[in-house]
């Protein structure tokens, strides 16, 4: 039941799970300072705010302050590490008194295997789309995503490594899903290509000019067909798996059915020149196709795909995913939709987004060094809460002047339940103990290794997770929109794990907070380890009342708490 008198998101305030912050990572994963570039005079969070603040007159009169370190702490926990933080690290943020700490846990959260972790499933999301693939198993793939951003691997080099991909090379194979998961569907991956590499949607330009969007031109769809169209699935005979052959010849050309046009086309990204093949080689293949023989072509058009990508002159490639990485930071594309940017459809601060794809390609490429800038921006920081209007609420959103509310994804959602009733801690607890009789000499190093206990922690809550993730999960890539179902709020009320992580077990909230005599201690840390902030003495007083109204005192800790899961507070990145 809910408990009367509790605040269920009326207001919109706002790692490593269960050991105290790591020591310094090694330079390897740790982010590395930023350097200013010739094109950049101040650091790229100044420009930003500046510009932003600029695009709109009246900007002041709209502008949020500064969020609160309870909201900020929630926030950059959830954006950078996947999950709220947990009640001691809350707490000790809240107390710190450095001038310096919000960038401080920046970078430690940027550091952190919890990082590589979160944006494995935001890139997983973006590039898969949650499909449902057999011919790459999900953990290699997840796992190739993993050690990537662990690795900080620049993004033009992650997308010359999928666009490259045939499958054969068993090192590579788990970047090849993109295409085999797909069936290597040309028609399925040229969309998908243009929707996620670029930004752009080309699905009505396959059959003639878009109808709608002037900008999207039947010659671009076929442009991009045309890197892949030589390439087809292939099965081997011995290992049974697929792979992609690819064969030396063919062209590509078509008809628009409106007109009956016709046209023929070398492999081009949008608007960029062709790419003619080069004069044919003496010998055409280094194997040619066969029954049981994969073609490998001297010339690959396939494998010239990932280098026309990355070209400086792509403006489209990186312009696409600094547009995402900012909807993923701030709630919202400076275009949205996030694969339909054309002329008609301009970014809401054209400054800020060609500064980005500017700055981005000056920097490498490096994700984690954009974000840590984005980050750091008094737009990012600014808070949700606001004493505005309707109306002036929404040009504030329109202009970046608050903080936007972000639905949080389903794999946010699971690990912050478990975080929030602290059955992280039970479970590293059995693990620890396992470990310390199996490996005695091993343990006393193991259990100080952040990246050992994320590891540890990932792979033992791996199939209660994914359930929560399965319910809450739609079809389709990354979303800045939410929608609640009526199953998942069943879910929320009688699912057997929520139900699991909320009984008393030795290290849980729930047992934490049976423990203590006092009702107002009580509520403090029960807003603190599940909402990430303080109760308000209104929230104090329900709480003391609830307590009092109820004879059975677990019971009612056990309905506190879910009813704090269930809310909608917990449900959104303030």
């Amino acid at each position: 039941m809910l408990i009367a008198g509790l605040r269920y998101g009326a207001q919109t305030e706002g790692a490593d799970f269960n050991v105290p912050p790591p020591p310094p990572l090694p330079t390897s994963i740790a982010p590395a300072p930023a350097e200013q570039t010739e094109s950049q005079t101040e650091p790229l969070r100044t420009d930003i705010d500046f510009l932003i603040r600029s695009a709109t007159p009246n900007f002041d009169s709209l502008a949020a302050p500064v969020s609160s370190d309870e909201e900020f702490v929630r926030r950059i926990y959830l954006d950078l590490a996947g999950t709220i933080p947990t009640s001691e690290q809350t707490k000790a943020f809240l107390k710190d008194g450095s001038p310096v700490k919000r960038e401080a846990l920046i970078d430690r959260l940027l550091g952190s295997p919890q990082h590589a972790r979160r944006m494995q499933y935001v890139f997983d999301e973006m590039l898969m789309e949650r499909r449902v693939g057999t011919d790459i198993p999900a953990t290699d793939w997840q796992a190739w995503l993993r050690n990537s951003f662990r690795d900080n691997k620049p993004w033009n080099q992650l997308v010359t490594e999928i666009l490259s991909a045939d499958g054969a090379d068993e090192k590579l194979r788990p970047a090849a899903k993109f295409y085999l998961d797909r069936k290597f569907d040309i028609d399925l991956v040229t969309r998908d290509i243009g929707r996620v590499f670029l930004g752009v949607d080309l699905e009505c330009a396959q059959c003639h000019d878009h109808p709608n969007i002037d900008d999207y031109l039947q010659r671009h769809y076929y442009g991009l067909s045309a890197f892949l169209k030589r390439s087809y699935l292939f099965t081997d005979s011995k290992s049974k798996k697929k792979m992609l052959g690819e064969k030396a010849e063919g062209d590509v050309k078509f008809t628009s059915v409106f007109t009956s046009e016709e046209g023929q086309t070398d492999p081009r990204v949008l608007n960029l020149p062709g790419i003619p093949d080069p004069e044919p080689a003496k010998e055409l293949y280094i194997a040619k196709p066969a029954g049981k023989v994969r073609g490998i072509p001297a010339y690959s058009r396939r494998m010239q795909f990932a280098k026309a990508m990355i070209t400086e002159d792509n403006v489209d490639f990186r312009t696409n995913i600094v547009n995402r990485l900012w909807a993923l930071m701030m709630g919202r594309g400076l275009v949205e939709p996030l694969d339909i940017r054309h002329s008609e459809n301009a970014p809401s601060n054209p400054e800020v987004l060609k500064l980005l794809a500017n700055e981005f390609l000056a920097h490498n490429y490096d994700i984690r060094w954009l974000i840590r800038e984005l980050a750091l921006t008094e737009t990012y920081q600014r808070s949700s809460i606001t004493s505005l209007n309707a109306t002036q609420a929404a040009k504030a959103a329109d202009a970046f002047a608050r903080g936007l509310l972000k639905p949080i994804s389903p794999e946010q959602l699971a690990w912050s339940s478990v975080v929030a009733t602290e059955f992280t801690f039970v479970t590293m607890n059995a693990q620890e103990a396992a470990l310390k009789k199996a490996e005695p000499e091993a343990a006393a190093v193991k259990i100080h290794d952040p990246l050992w206990r994320e590891e540890t922690l990932r792979k033992t809550l791996k199939s209660e997770l994914d359930v929560v993730v399965a319910r809450f999960a739609g079809q389709g890539g990354q979303k800045t929109s939410f929608e609640a179902t009526a199953d998942q709020a069943l879910f929320l009320i009688n699912g057997p794990n929520v139900q699991k992580w909320l009984q008393p077990q030795d290290g849980a909230l729930t047992d934490r907070l049976q423990k203590l005599d006092s009702p107002t201690e009580l509520a403090e840390e029960l807003y603190v380890a599940v909402l990430s902030r303080p109760p308000t003495d209104d929230e104090t007083t329900n709480v003391e009342n609830y307590l009092q109204s109820i004879s059975d005192r677990p019971t009612a800790i056990r309905e506190m708490t879910w009813a704090l899961l269930s809310s909608a507070e917990f449900r959104f990145n303030h």
